[in-house]
């Protein structure tokens, strides 16, 4: 039996040529390839991303400075460990779009009310959610299980709404249940609108109650399970075969990777939570905001960083109390002639929000 891949998208050009027509009437534009070319290709593509391993090995020797909220490329970040101690943040409560990040929530409610091998067709209201590829077709019969992974490897919107459909009979019910969810997991900065992330009036979350629901979803077995895939094969009732590889590339990048999900709309930007075993326990990461999926990888890389050496969040906290300590209003006054106007050459001021500055001497 052959298997055909229908999410093309990171293949290179030369690969895409070799594949032909998917079956589904849905989806005229979707290509399919042999499961074990598409692999191959997949690999071969992944050749831009080996900067992550070179940037770990950068981050060993960086010193506690770098890790300054300001050296995080992102709009707000946290690092929590498993009792939920915060080691590291950046605007930690800061409300922001959550893209697909919402699709935690989606999975959790859903296994709550339905057993994973439970039966679901596609509505045609679900099958027209604006979503990537591969998309669902309606009258499709797949099961909870496989909306799933469709939802968390590849953040296939239709299938969380199928999954909202047949959990609570529409969406909007289902959202009441996600957001009743994530007040009892203690994510009382988070408000959702629909079950897939796709925009839509007032949605929000923090990076702080986002790495609470990711600790949450983890005690989930078959979450925890999806999340950690690289790829799996889907079969649905009418007979196709789909390979869908996760969105999450740092499982092929770091062997401490759990699993995370990914987001991405053109409001919330670049969102990424995961989780990461260390010596000490998991660890559990928030990026919101990201410009670009290379800063939104190197932001969760630097977290991670922190995450298995605490150390390094601790000195630069010393660090910044110390230079806090330090009288530098003389530096500035106007009223003492022995006093410049402005700072000397050596001193640099780096300024941030909330009126706080990082005064560091140069050498």
């Amino acid at each position: 039996m052959q298997f055909f891949v229908e999410n093309p998208a990171r293949l290179s050009h030369n690969v895409r040529k070799l594949g032909r027509r998917a079956s589904c009437p849905h989806d005229k534009e979707v290509v399919g390839l042999p499961v074990s070319l598409a692999i191959t290709a997949i690999r071969a593509c992944r050749l831009p991303v080996l900067f992550l391993a070179a940037f770990l090995l950068f981050t060993a020797a960086m010193p506690a400075a770098a890790f300054s909220p300001k050296a995080i490329p992102a709009k707000a970040a946290i690092v929590i460990d498993d009792s939920g101690t915060v080691l590291f943040s950046k605007f930690p409560n800061a409300r922001l779009a959550p893209a697909s990040t919402v699709k935690l929530v989606t999975a959790m409610v859903a296994l709550d009310l339905l057993d994973p091998s439970h039966k679901v067709v596609i509505s045609r209201n679900a099958s027209r959610i604006r979503t990537i590829s591969p998309k669902l077709c309606p009258g499709e019969e797949l099961t909870v299980s496989d909306l799933l992974h469709f939802a968390l490897m590849r953040s296939i919107n239709q299938a969380a709404v199928a999954l909202a459909e047949a959990a609570a009979g529409s969406e909007d019910a289902f959202v009441a249940l996600m957001n009743r969810k994530a007040r009892e997991l203690g994510a009382k900065d988070t408000q959702f609108v629909t079950a897939s992330g796709l925009p839509k009036g007032v949605q929000y979350t923090t990076p702080r109650d986002l790495a609470l629901l990711m600790k949450a979803s983890l005690s989930y077995p078959l979450i925890r399970e999806i999340l950690g895939k690289k790829g799996y094969v889907v079969r649905t009732s009418e007979g196709r075969e789909i390979f869908l590889e996760s969105s999450n590339d740092l499982l092929w990048q770091d062997r401490h990777m759990i699993g995370g999900k990914t987001g991405y709309t053109g409001n919330a930007r670049h969102c990424f939570v995961g989780a990461i075993m260390t010596d000490k326990g998991l660890c559990f990461t928030a990026v919101m905001g990201a410009r670009s999926r290379r800063s939104l990888w190197k932001s969760t890389m630097m977290l991670a960083e922190i995450g298995m050496n605490p150390e390094l969040a601790s000195q630069h906290a010393r660090r910044r109390a110390r230079l806090v300590q330090t009288p530098v209003a003389p530096l500035f006054s106007r009223t003492q002639a022995d006093a410049p106007l402005f700072p000397s050459p050596g001193l640099t001021v780096e300024h941030e929000p909330a009126d706080r500055f990082d005064l560091s001497v140069a050498p």
